[in-house]
């Protein structure tokens, strides 16, 4: 049993999980090699549209967007062909181009998560990869090509790169609401969801808006504390949980449950303070 999907307005919606596709620990370091190898070329192909003009159509109707750039399309291409050419038998799951089934081991992709901020010339953005095992990511990778930045990870362990830093990942020890700090892209992503991020944001001691994957970056490294994200799809989080859970946070969905499917995705730096998050943004402190 593979990856289990439903088409919906022509995008292919990940609606439950299959069985788990066991890789040894070779295998592991194979593909990680190759993901961080592959997601540098696909990352520096952003760059002549950073901070230049650069188109984007809506890949939403009415009111709503959701942008595309030239330079979400050449990226996954990119990764799409040296998945394919490398592993022909591995699906791909990436948000430009869909779906393609495999064996059960699935490559997802966000290209630029953070699209947004790279239109406005903003460095809040990073190519996404992860490989989806049927059950959870076993590995993730978020690369931000312009200032060379590189965090990955596999679930027990996390690390760092850039030009001049290289170390692994250790999440806060922060336990209480009161001395936290808070990330999310939106507070308006919550309207009209279940949950009250307002009790959350009280509780805590700051609170900051914007900055997508990089949230979750600056989570792993013990910058920030919890990090809060609403209408989230596979590949937007998929990417960045064994990086945060291999630094030592705790990655689930609003009601605790497995956050690979994206949706309203809670990330906590250890698992008392995640308790307290869960229990403030759902009413019950």
């Amino acid at each position: 049993m593979l990856f289990i999907f439903e088409w919906i307005n022509s995008e292919p919606v990940m609606l439950d999980y299959s069985d788990r596709v066991m890789i040894s620990d070779e295998e592991k370091e194979e593909y990680l090699g190759f993901v961080i190898e592959v997601s540098r070329a696909a990352g520096r192909a952003t760059l002549p549209f950073f901070r230049a003009e650069v188109e984007a159509s809506n890949k939403l109707s009415g009111q709503m967007y959701d942008p595309v750039t030239q330079a979400d399309l050449v990226c996954e291409k990119i990764l799409r062909e040296a998945i394919d050419s490398r592993y022909p038998q591995h699906g791909i799951y990436g948000e430009e181009f869909g779906f393609k089934e495999g064996n059960g081991l699935t490559w997802v992709i966000d290209p630029i998560d953070g699209t947004r901020a790279f239109m406005a010339g903003l460095l809040h953005w990073g190519v996404l990869v992860a490989l989806f095992d049927g059950q959870k990511p076993i590995l993730g990778l978020m690369y931000q090509p312009y200032t060379e930045e590189l965090w990955f990870g596999d679930t027990t362990s996390a690390s760092f790169t850039s030009s001049n830093d290289q170390r692994l990942l250790k999440t806060s020890n922060k336990k209480g609401l009161e001395s936290a700090i808070l990330g999310t892209t939106s507070h308006r992503f919550f309207e009209n969801k279940t949950g009250d991020f307002n009790l959350l944001e009280d509780a805590v001691r700051i609170s900051t808006y914007g900055g997508d994957c990089y949230l979750y970056a600056m989570l792993a490294m013990g910058q920030i504390d919890i990090v809060i994200d609403s209408g989230l799809k596979p590949y937007d989080i998929q990417p960045l949980i064994p990086i945060v859970e291999g630094a030592g946070g705790i990655v689930t969905s609003s009601e605790g449950g497995n956050g690979s499917l994206g949706g309203t995705i809670v990330a906590s730096a250890n698992g008392e303070l995640h308790r307290e998050v869960l229990r403030a943004f759902n009413g019950s402190a």
